[in-house]
């Protein structure tokens, strides 16, 4: 899994580059500053993995990496969004499931950090949850300060459209609560690996 994940990152570098130069030639320079943000975004993540020494799971590493195609390759760069309806809306549900799991992963960095050995399942949950929702806003905050500086349309000038990315995280997040929730039940000492700890 965890070569599979270099793979679909090196990818993804290369098909920025080319799709950098590509749209150079075009003379669609916005499009160059999509690709430009993509291998910026990558970067940044590897960066804050080693920064943080944070090994991610692999299951976790391939959740992102794929969201990353998606939501910002295939749908912004190769306008998608036109071809697959309520794009938009799927990939924000999806968001709200990915930083759940993100959320435990912070969650049991502190906990370590602390010195603790054990923490509560509901507090873990609830800490998750509270995470992916708080994060979902950050997310259209960043979505309409790209669309003021750079004149980019991500949230097509609309509240309708914040207030259901929001919702739809909120509801990703909700289903994967609800899913450690059942799991808590069965096992309350899973939620959080134990290389976290």
């Amino acid at each position: 899994m965890e070569r599979f994940n270099t793979i679909l990152e090196l990818a993804l570098y290369v098909i920025c580059s080319g799709s950098f130069v590509y749209f150079a030639f075009k003379g669609m320079y916005a499009k160059c500053f999509q690709a430009v943000l993509i291998i910026t975004v990558l970067l940044l993540l590897r960066g804050l993995v080693k920064w943080t020494k944070t090994k991610l799971p692999p299951a976790l590493r391939f959740s992102i990496l794929l969201f990353i195609t998606i939501a910002m390759l295939l749908a912004n760069l190769f306008n998608m969004y036109g071809v697959i309806p309520k794009l938009d809306k799927i990939e924000h549900l999806l968001s709200g499931v990915i930083l759940v799991f993100v959320g435990l992963l912070v969650l049991g960095k502190i906990i370590r950090r602390l010195g603790m050995t054990e923490i509560a399942p509901r507090i873990a949950i609830w800490f998750a949850l509270f995470f992916s929702i708080a994060m979902a806003g950050c997310w259209e905050i960043y979505e309409f300060t790209v669309d003021h500086l750079f004149g980019l349309v991500s949230q097509n000038g609309s509240l309708d459209d914040t207030m259901w990315d929001i919702i739809c995280g909120t509801i990703g997040a909700v289903g994967a609560a609800l899913y450690l929730a059942f799991k808590a039940k069965r096992s309350p000492q899973s939620l959080i690996a134990e290389e976290d700890l």
